[in-house]
């Protein structure tokens, strides 16, 4: 019988680079996609991070661990599936006056609102403090941003993400009314759309991203894809009411968005839905 030796971990002081991503823990053990423990949560190590394919995920009381998941959970935007609910949803939306979608407008606030926003089955969150003031710097500095949906001038929900070039990784979502996550996610695959990005990071299996068309592929190809895509220009982090064209084809006219309007003013309010854009301990 094969002697099995005890796990290793790499233990990293903060100016020590990640590993290999190819040496994560494997499908057979405790913790499948576990990279490396220690490091920081600086620019310089959050920026080399996300350009090999890892992310931090941590829960208060643990030190910083990093990860490489093997598959990888993506969404090919040309493959997002607008169902049938979602596309009312999306143009009684952008028909409706009072209802946009904003971008890095408030980036503290939604990724506090994922943060602190309870979720079905689960208790506490892997968004702490630490993380929290870590993505703000990294959203000062031009490589975190949110899309946000608001509703005459409040915050309902939306979405925090990393990129890089055109190599773009979700983080989490929230919502504070029903569909405002999908609303802001569905705005991302509009922007991703029209700036020609191919892929957003999931980095972890879920039901429901799986329903939206979200897949998993073999971490090699995930990281040649990050590797080409973030050398390319960056997106343009702006959103106008025409890029619902982008899905919603064709877009609905003037005269069609005002019979929208008024079918949705009408229409009962529909209960609070929250949803998780990546990892399960969101």
């Amino acid at each position: 019988m094969a002697l099995q030796l005890p796990l290793q971990l790499p233990w990293l002081e903060p100016q020590d680079p990640l590993p290999d991503p190819s040496s994560a823990w494997g499908p057979d053990t405790p913790a499948p996609g576990l990279l490396a423990a220690g490091g920081a949560l600086d620019l310089a190590h959050l920026r080399a991070a996300y350009a090999q394919g890892c992310f931090p995920w941590f829960s208060a009381g643990q030190p910083i661990l990093w990860w490489s998941p093997d598959p990888r959970m993506v969404l090919p935007v040309a493959e997002f599936r607008l169902h049938r609910s979602l596309r009312k949803t999306l143009q009684r939306f952008a028909a409706t006056p009072g209802c946009e979608i904003r971008v890095d407008h408030a980036f503290g606030q939604v990724i506090r609102a994922c943060a602190n926003t309870p979720r079905a089955g689960q208790t506490g969150t892997w968004i702490v403090p630490e993380m929290v003031r870590a993505y703000e710097r990294l959203h000062a500095a031009g490589d975190a941003h949110s899309v946000e949906t608001w509703v005459d001038g409040k915050l309902v929900g939306g979405l925090y993400c990393v990129a890089l070039g055109r190599a773009v990784f979700g983080e989490s979502m929230f919502a504070h009314a029903s569909d405002a996550s999908k609303i802001a996610l569905a705005a991302l695959v509009c922007l991703c759309r029209r700036d020609g990005v191919a892929l957003i990071d999931c980095q972890q299996n879920t039901a429901h991203l799986a329903s939206l068309g979200a897949r998993e592929i073999p971490r090699g190809d995930f990281l040649q894809h990050v590797a080409a895509a973030r050398t390319l220009p960056p997106l343009r982090w702006h959103f106008e009411p025409a890029y619902w064209g982008e899905l919603l084809a064709p877009f609905p006219t003037m005269a069609q968005s005002s019979a929208i309007a008024s079918a949705s003013a009408s229409a009962a309010p529909l209960p609070t839905a929250t949803v998780t854009l990546s990892r399960s301990h969101a």
